[in-house]
C-alpha cells in the first residue's frame, strides 16, 4: 500500500490552513523561508 505525504511550501495565509486541512488525512510537511514564522508555529502561536 502506498502512503502519500504532502509538502506545503509557504506557511502564510493560504499555506497554513491548507496544511492543517490536509493533515487531517495525510502526513504533512510544511516549509517556510521565514525563520521567525517557523519558530512562532513551533511555539504554537
Amino acid at each position: 500500500m502506498m502512503q502519500h505525504k504532502i509538502a506545503i511550501i509557504g506557511l502564510g495565509y493560504v499555506g497554513l490552513p491548507l496544511a492543517v486541512e490536509f493533515s487531517k488525512l495525510y502526513p504533512v510537511i510544511g516549509f517556510d523561508v521565514n525563520d521567525r514564522r517557523v519558530q512562532e508555529l513551533r511555539a504554537g502561536n
